[in-house]
């Protein structure tokens, strides 16, 4: 549910006035951002006004679990200056969130309250999650992401989150605790990070990307780097190239410039940093920490070309107010029509994906009475049936698992993040192993939703096989509920040979789910048949 701090009238969902305005606030673990900014045309915004104030919420949160008291107070400062920035500038709608800091102290809930009350502002604590599509969104709004496999990496001052999307698709979110600060406190206590401490802190980098993100399914083309650790980067770069910080947007490097300007950087002392040309002083304790991060990053991803975003999480936060003001085409059209472009973006076979979501249909609705399904089975079934394939878009062979991570990522119009989980998880199991609770997807749900996921499961696998030739062969199919026993007459066009082999090869799991023998057989056009 999102928080919003309404500042003036209110158009109409779907209806952007003239003079609408729009303030994002970010509430990060080192720093406070303020954006304000105007709807443009083509789906953009057009940025009035930026502010931001280094505040490190994320001091001392590893030791003590708790917002420091002098961070807390430099926050609400810069917070009651950031409103009247966004009341001057006659903003009409104001979103705040805040991320890892404010997530994770024992007192976060308390320093939402404190803002509520001596600033009106309402914080949004969001998950890990929708901070690293925040950073996704603002990436792929800013650049042609469409035909290639990428890395978004968000490094704030507690956690960096990153992003692994095939095209438009996110394919995998992960979450770290390698923020600059928390690293910093941990490991960088010594002037200059010599020795035994800076391989130690390498160490922890590795093992935590490691157990994290395991074994990407992808080497990225480009890894996009969001947040401050990457613009202060670029900028000491560009200065020492004599290049001007306009050039910043999109600036491209590689992994041997980061690892040049990190043991450059480590080689001076704290004074010596605050002292680089491009580098603030306020960040010039935590960098090393930062690059560091970037460094095993581009070295785990076996990534070689860095390209810098000065956007980022507050951006993607302008986006969705934006969509919310002003849906585009594709936020309003029928479920369908979504979830065709999003199967089709990912290069799935549309027209079998569509018939086996017809024989699903044909299946479910059929024994839905006798058999007692859930009604809203229907439509979740439908979906998984049309979205099963779109894991081929990162490979054949594990596609069904990367079925589940597409769909679960996709944030498709009309449809409730719970609802896309059960669509994933019947997707997931279309193929390859049955559900099982040892199975992190599968364990999450409850005990009602797994039973509903494997009668699914069971159907849409016998539906998968009815089209086995991908042909649509196999044009309606009829079931007769009797005692233990269901009669499924297939009609088709042509010889169905092939898909009836495929569903009497599919149907042992489905027996199992509903404690019925299946007998399927091929019925004549003169509406005969034979077992």
């Amino acid at each position: 549910m999102t928080t919003e701090t309404v500042m003036g009238s209110v158009p109409t969902a779907g209806e952007a006035a003239p003079n609408d305005r729009l303030a994002a606030i970010d509430i990060g673990s080192n720093s406070i951002r303020l954006v304000v900014a105007q709807p443009a045309p083509g789906g953009h915004f057009r940025v009035l006004d930026e502010e931001r104030a280094s505040t490190r919420l994320a001091r001392s949160l590893d030791s003590t679990r708790r917002l420091d008291s002098e961070s807390v107070q430099a926050s609400l400062a810069a917070l009651r200056r950031f409103k009247k920035l966004a009341e001057g500038q006659q903003a009409t709608h104001l979103r705040t969130i805040a991320t890892c800091a404010v997530r994770e102290a024992e007192n976060g809930e308390e320093f939402c309250q404190v803002v509520r009350e001596e600033t009106g502002l309402e914080v949004e604590v969001i998950s890990a999650e929708q901070e690293a599509k925040y950073a996704f969104l603002s990436v792929q709004r800013a650049y042609e992401v469409a035909d290639r496999n990428i890395a978004v990496a968000d490094i704030g001052g507690g956690s960096t989150e990153l992003v692994l999307a095939s095209g438009n698709h996110i394919e995998a979110i992960c979450s770290t605790p390698l923020g600059a600060v928390r690293l910093t406190e941990m490991y960088g206590t010594s002037a200059r990070l010599f020795g035994d401490d800076y391989d130690y802190m390498l160490q922890h980098i590795d093992r935590t990307l490691k157990k994290k993100l395991k074994s990407p399914p992808f080497v990225p083309q480009v890894l996009f780097g969001t947040g401050g650790t990457f613009t202060s980067m670029a900028s000491v770069l560009m200065a020492s190239k004599g290049q001007p910080s306009t050039m910043l947007w999109g600036y491209r490097t590689t992994r041997a410039q980061v690892r040049h300007i990190l043991d450059r950087l480590r080689s001076f002392s704290p004074k010596q940093r605050r002292n680089v040309p491009g580098l603030s002083a306020d960040r010039a304790d935590i960098i090393i920490a930062g690059l560091a991060v970037i460094d095993r990053i581009m070295k785990h991803l076996k990534v070689n070309i860095l390209q810098v975003h000065t956007g980022g999480v507050r951006d993607g936060l302008l986006y969705t107010m934006l969509d919310r003001l002003c849906p585009t085409v594709g936020d309003t059209e029928h479920q369908q029509e979504a979830i065709k472009r999003f199967a089709s973006s990912c290069g799935a076979d549309w027209a079998h994906s569509q018939h086996v979501a017809f024989l699903a249909e044909q299946i479910f609705t059929q024994l839905a009475e006798p058999l007692e399904l859930c009604p809203q089975d229907q439509a979740i079934l439908q979906a998984a049936a049309m979205l099963q394939d779109v894991g081929y878009l990162i490979n054949y062979q594990q596609h069904h698992k990367h079925s589940y991570q597409l769909i679960l990522n996709s944030q498709l119009p009309g449809y409730r993040r719970h609802e896309l989980e059960l669509i994933a998880n019947v997707a997931r199991y279309h193929r390859g192993a049955k559900p099982k609770r040892k199975h992190a997807n599968f364990r999450h749900l409850s005990a009602d939703e797994q039973q509903r996921v494997r009668q699914m499961v069971a159907i849409l696998r016998l539906a998968v096989a009815l089209d086995r030739s991908h042909n649509q062969t196999v044009r309606s199919v009829q079931l007769d509920v009797d005692g233990y026993k269901i009669r499924m007459a297939v009609q088709a066009d042509g010889d169905p040979e092939v898909d009836l082999w495929a569903a009497r090869r599919r149907v042992a799991m489905f027996e199992k789910v509903f404690n019925k023998e299946v007998w399927i057989h091929a019925q004549s056009q003169d509406g005969t048949g034979a077992h």
